[in-house]
């Protein structure tokens, strides 16, 4: 019962959610913060799926960017969870085919998104290059999930180097978002689903000594480190 009352609520606050994002991207096309308001009202959600987020941000990343952020991805339920440490200032890079997804994909295409055509590798090649001019030009943030694809209780996935190339060419530092265990932690008809802890780390810039797979490795072991760090204090709480 509870998880049926549950879905109906989800549903209706998440098209009015929508509706409110569709008035601000068109009050607004693109604006930098469009990003950030997505991700406060997204992850408003939790509370329906009995979750409870804490997120904790560094002084020095609350005084802005440009940074390249690099996130783990769980499941889908990313969506309306880790997206709430979304910074302002901070644009996505997603999949150009998100556009066709009814009233979300328009969401994403109008707060300012980056979308890369994968099926081409000149364009995306080309998008790259755009990423790096939007960061200098605007002084953007850049939101990536290096693992490429939802890791669905596999652990942290190796990562792919294009947020690495992107922080190499526009010489920003590295913020590492790391949220605690999610796979199979959401059973709806579970009233309390307990803690998500999201921690983003000091800025740090990539290594000019190491080649791109080096860094990548040294982010990818830094962030399996904080993922450890977060589960252990999620999991003190609930003992």
């Amino acid at each position: 019962m509870l998880a049926l009352l549950r879905i109906v609520a989800i549903f209706f606050y998440f098209l009015l959610i929508n509706l409110v994002l569709v008035l601000i991207c068109l009050v607004r096309p693109f604006h930098r913060d469009n990003v950030h308001a997505c991700g406060a009202l997204y992850s408003s959600v939790s509370v329906l799926f009995g979750l409870k987020i804490e997120i904790r941000v560094p002084d020095s990343v609350k005084q802005g960017g440009p940074y390249v952020y690099i996130a783990n991805h769980q499941n889908s339920y990313d969506l309306l969870t880790i997206c709430g440490a979304t910074q302002k200032g901070t644009v996505t890079v997603g999949k150009k085919s998100l556009v066709w997804i009814p009233v979300v994909g328009q969401i994403y295409w109008l707060t300012g998104n980056i979308m890369i055509d994968r099926n081409n590798s000149g364009r995306a090649h080309d998008t790259l290059q755009s990423t790096v001019q939007k960061i200098q030009k605007k002084r953007l943030s850049v939101w990536f999930f290096p693992e490429g694809t939802r890791s669905y209780g596999r652990g942290l996935l190796p990562f792919k180097t294009g947020a690495f190339r992107i922080a190499k060419a526009t010489n920003e530092p590295i913020v590492t978002i790391t949220a605690s265990r999610l796979y199979d932690k959401i059973k709806l008809n579970r009233w309390d689903n307990g803690t998500l802890l999201i921690e983003l780390s000091e800025p740090e810039f990539m290594d000019e000594n190491k080649s791109l797979k080096q860094n990548a490795e040294y982010f990818h072991q830094k962030m399996q480190q904080q993922i450890k760090k977060v589960d252990a204090e999620v999991d003190n709480k609930i003992g």
